[in-house]
């Protein structure tokens, strides 16, 4: 009421004058759901003094009654509008109704820099301003209202209770305890331990750290470091889920090829029986799409796991696709762990990414604004900064001092994890077990010694042979080698051609803002550069990646000569033709998947003519 005895009279939104989605009917019930809004506000509300003296005002207006509160328990009200109206409001006197988009806030109210976009309109025909005068009073009488007593009642249960009724710092501490480990310290599952394994202190920790982490969030990053044992570690918490979610679990395992042994005798050991689990290696994915070669539908399995997760960083590539629909698919198999599929991921290398593919993992086994890790609402919104930064620094990279650059990315990294990780993932070092009194006993790691200098002379013959076929790896056509040293780099060596497909074809369209040439030189000079490790490596690892290469070779020939040249850098054409995939059925595959044939099928007339003796070469 103002100096001139006019009322405000308001409709607040839907927050404040109903109890949610659920239309109780009753005033306990109604009180309840809208405690447990008031409570979820204030933990997800910054933690800062402006904020808490807002709440406090809030709470104090309604002590004195300048601020009633009143929750619809049957009605989702939606609209919004104000009314201020005199004490007697007649067709003769003053009122107005204001109705619109704007809420009681400062976004609302348009003091927030850059404001909101508010639109609303000020109505004062009487007719108007009466209806919503008496719709008002009518949704005003139906509701039940919100006391001082059910305030105090809320806010006892927050840091901002009066002094007297707010926990001393043991009793936080011990909460913070409780809240934090409890679970892990009740576990008493002893999982099955084959003879030939080590009874480990460290793993079993891990076990039921990491099977509480992701029963609570859906998933959790396995990062011990290599020798550690993360396969055992994800054989005994797969056995920890069967027996809590029973008999008709199913768990899918996925892992680089090369360890596909690994894993199938490890699961053998733990008496994992192959009617739970199925195996399929990181590059076959689309396999459990399609539900093909008898594996299941995605929807049928309850816990992923993934070896080697830091594969799946980027959610471009078309396999972190593939795996996000596999790890995201709605569970079909009724259990007794309700709720979504439970995802591990194994990687010892956590953190040897960016800001955004750590976003891309954690993805798979949360949601975007729902997520359930403490301190972050929203993962976007907290990534965001990270990511900005992140991409800033790498694009000031050269001008940057390396010390200044590490710098910063450590400092970024360990706000990341102390933020985020730390919560979601079971990381130990060899350091950390070693310097543990509960587990150095159990396990000795081989000192290394300082390296030492080991010559190797080459015979003339073999020394002659080497810097021959070096010069031919490095002394491309379009290489500035040459121009060091005109007697030596001539431009004689290997074109890589297999790789620059898209500059010898106008028609292809890159992808925006990227120059063909920029991408077939990068293209050419990381195989280059593989070339040359591997001969520096071994001469038997050269043989097989030169092959590898001639086989690759080979087969845009063979598109050549049938005049059907596919080029389509997410579907893997040269492991398809190595596998024996006829082209027309790799363009088929391609369609199935979404790909616009026009798009990645051309003709050898779509090349510049040089391109094919270039293949050829």
């Amino acid at each position: 009421m103002d100096g001139n005895g006019r009322t405000a009279r308001f409709v607040m939104n839907s927050q404040l004058v109903t109890a949610g989605k659920l239309f109780f009917g009753d005033r306990e019930a109604s009180l309840e759901q809208y405690c447990e809004d008031f409570l979820r506000d204030v933990y997800q509300s910054e933690y800062a003094s402006d904020v808490d003296d807002g709440i406090r005002q809030f709470c104090a207006d309604i002590a004195d009654g300048r601020l009633q509160l009143r929750i619809h328990p049957t009605k989702d009200l939606h609209a919004k509008f104000y009314l201020c109206l005199p004490k007697s409001h007649s067709e003769h006197s003053d009122g107005w109704v204001i109705m619109g988009s704007s809420n009681l806030s400062a976004q609302g109210l348009g003091t927030t820099e850059p404001p909101r976009y508010e639109l609303n309109v000020a109505m004062k025909d009487y007719d108007d301003v009466h209806y919503c005068e008496e719709e008002f009073q009518h949704l005003w009488n139906d509701a039940i209202p919100v006391t001082m007593d059910d305030v105090n009642r809320i806010v006892d249960g927050t840091h901002l209770a009066p002094p007297e009724h707010q926990p001393t710092p043991y009793e936080l501490y011990m909460r913070m305890l409780i809240d934090h480990f409890g679970n892990q310290v009740e576990d008493h599952f002893v999982p099955h331990l084959p003879d030939n394994y080590d009874d480990l202190t460290y793993q079993r920790d891990a076990v039921v750290q990491g099977y509480d982490i992701m029963m609570r969030h859906g998933g959790c990053f396995i990062a011990d470091v290599v020798g550690l044992g993360k396969t055992v570690v994800a054989a005994m918490i797969a056995q920890r889920f069967i027996a809590a979610n029973g008999d008709n679990t199913r768990i899918l395992v996925i892992f680089p090829p090369s360890v596909q042994k690994n894993w199938e005798d490890t699961f053998r050991d733990f008496e994992i029986k192959n009617n739970y689990s199925q195996f399929v290696s990181n590059g076959s994915l689309e396999k459990i799409i399609e539900g093909t070669n008898n594996y299941n539908q995605p929807g049928c399995y309850d816990l992923i796991i993934v070896d080697e997760a830091h594969n799946f960083r980027h959610d471009s590539n078309c396999n972190y696709d593939l795996l996000q629909r596999i790890c995201k698919s709605a569970r079909s198999n009724k259990g007794n762990v309700k709720g979504d599929k439970r995802v591990l991921l194994l990687s010892a290398t956590p953190l040897n990414n960016t800001p955004e593919d750590i976003k891309n993992q954690l993805l798979l086994f949360q949601d975007v604004a729902r997520c359930t890790i403490d301190g972050v609402s929203n993962i976007a919104d907290t990534f965001a900064p990270w990511i900005k930064e992140f991409k800033s620094l790498m694009s000031q990279r050269r001008t940057m001092s390396a010390g200044f650059l590490t710098t910063r990315i450590d400092a970024i990294n360990q706000e990341l994890r102390h933020k985020v990780l730390e919560k979601v993932m079971v990381r130990r070092t060899r350091s950390n077990i070693q310097h543990e009194p509960r587990y150095a006993h159990e396990i000795h790691f081989p000192q290394l010694l300082d390296p030492t200098d080991r010559t190797y002379q080459m015979s003339p013959e073999l020394l002659k042979l080497f810097i021959d076929t070096y010069i031919k790896l490095v002394d491309t056509p379009s290489a500035n080698l040459k121009e060091v040293n005109a007697d030596i780099f001539n431009g004689s060596g290997l074109h890589y051609a297999r790789y620059r497909a898209v500059e010898y074809c106008p028609s292809y369209k890159v992808p925006s803002g990227k120059a063909a040439k920029h991408i077939t030189d990068s293209l050419a000079s990381i195989y280059q550069t593989h070339l040359v490790k591997r001969l520096e490596s071994s001469f038997d690892a050269f043989r097989r990646s030169l092959h590898t290469l001639l086989d690759a070779t080979r087969g845009m020939i063979k598109m050549f000569q049938e005049d059907k040249v596919i080029i389509a850098p997410e579907l893997n054409v040269k492991k398809l033709q190595s596998d024996g995939v006829e082209l027309d059925e790799i363009i088929e595959l391609a369609i199935g998947k979404g790909f616009d044939q026009k798009e990645i099928l051309f003709h050898a007339a779509d090349f510049k003519p040089d391109f094919l003796p270039m293949l050829e070469l």
